[in-house]
C-alpha cells in the first residue's frame, strides 16, 4: 500500500518552515505540495527542500485536489495543512488505522482529550451543527466531519465522485460562492456514511494557526454546505460504483 501526503498551502511560508521539518519522509511514499498561488516564498522553499510541487492554475481546495490528483501515486492519501492546525505526529496513527482496514480516518478535534485552539464559538458551533446533521441524515457517528486533516483510500474518493462539479455547482451558484469554491471534505464525510464505507476517527488537537488567516465567508459557506447535505439526502442513491469495493 503506497501513501501520499498531500500538503495544501497558500502563503504559508512561516508554517512550512515550522511544521514540515517535523514530518518524517519515511512515514509516506510521496509528499506533494499543492500550492494555491503563494507569493511569500512558500513554493521556492518547498522546492529547495526537494518537495514535489504543483502550483494550481485556478484557486480553491477542490480545484487543487482535481489538478494534483493525477500526480498522486499513493493508494492512500493524507490531506494536510502546514499552517500549524495539523499535527505531524498523528500521520502514522492515521495510516495505521487505514492498515486496520478503514476507508476513511479523520483526525478529530472533538474526541478524547483533543481540542481545537483555533475555533471560535461560531466555527465550533458550525462544526457541531454540520456533523450532527450528517449523523442524523446518514446514520453516522462522526464527531468532526469537516476537518481537512484525514487519511482515505484514493479509490474511495474516486468512487464517491468528489471531483464532479455537478455536486457543487448548483449550491455555489445559488449562494454566490466566488472563485475559491467549496472544498470536498464535508461531502466526502456525508457520502462515505451514506454508501457504507468503513470510517473511524482518532483524537488530534488543532493548535493555533502559524501566520495567515481564514479566507472565506463563514456564514455563506455554512448555508451552502447545509443545503448540499439536504440535497444529497433527498436525491436518489447513485449506481453501484459508489458502494465499497
Amino acid at each position: 500500500m503506497k501513501t501520499t501526503l498531500l500538503v495544501m498551502a497558500l502563503n504559508e511560508i512561516d508554517g512550512m518552515k515550522a511544521i514540515m521539518p517535523k514530518v518524517d519522509p519515511g512515514w509516506v511514499d510521496q509528499i506533494i505540495l499543492c500550492d494555491g498561488g503563494s507569493t511569500d516564498g512558500t513554493v521556492e522553499w518547498a522546492k529547495a527542500q526537494g518537495m514535489t510541487v504543483h502550483v494550481q492554475s485556478r484557486p480553491s481546495f477542490r480545484r487543487g485536489y482535481i489538478e494534483v490528483w493525477p500526480m498522486t501515486e499513493g493508494d492512500v492519501v493524507v490531506t494536510f495543512r502546514p499552517d500549524g492546525n495539523s499535527l505531524p505526529e498523528k500521520i502514522p496513527e492515521l495510516l495505521a488505522r487505514i492498515e486496520d482496514g478503514y476507508d476513511l480516518v479523520i483526525a478529530s478535534r472533538y474526541i478524547g482529550d483533543a481540542e481545537s485552539e483555533d475555533d471560535s464559538l461560531l466555527t465550533g458551533f458550525g462544526n457541531w451543527l454540520f456533523t450532527r446533521t450528517i449523523n442524523v441524515l446518514f446514520g453516522s457517528r462522526y464527531r468532526d466531519s469537516l476537518v481537512i486533516f484525514r487519511a482515505y483510500r484514493k479509490d474511495m474518493a474516486e468512487r464517491l465522485e468528489l471531483a464532479d462539479d455537478g455536486a457543487f455547482n448548483f449550491v455555489e451558484t445559488l449562494f454566490g460562492i466566488g472563485p475559491r469554491k467549496l472544498s470536498w471534505e464535508p461531502l466526502m464525510s456525508a457520502r462515505a456514511a451514506r454508501y457504507g464505507y468503513w470510517v473511524t476517527e482518532i483524537p488530534a488537537s488543532e493548535p493555533p494557526r502559524i501566520g495567515g488567516q481564514r479566507r472565506f465567508n463563514l456564514l455563506l459557506w455554512a448555508a451552502t454546505y447545509y443545503l448540499q447535505f439536504l440535497i444529497e439526502f433527498a436525491g436518489p442513491k447513485k449506481p453501484s460504483r459508489f458502494k465499497p469495493g
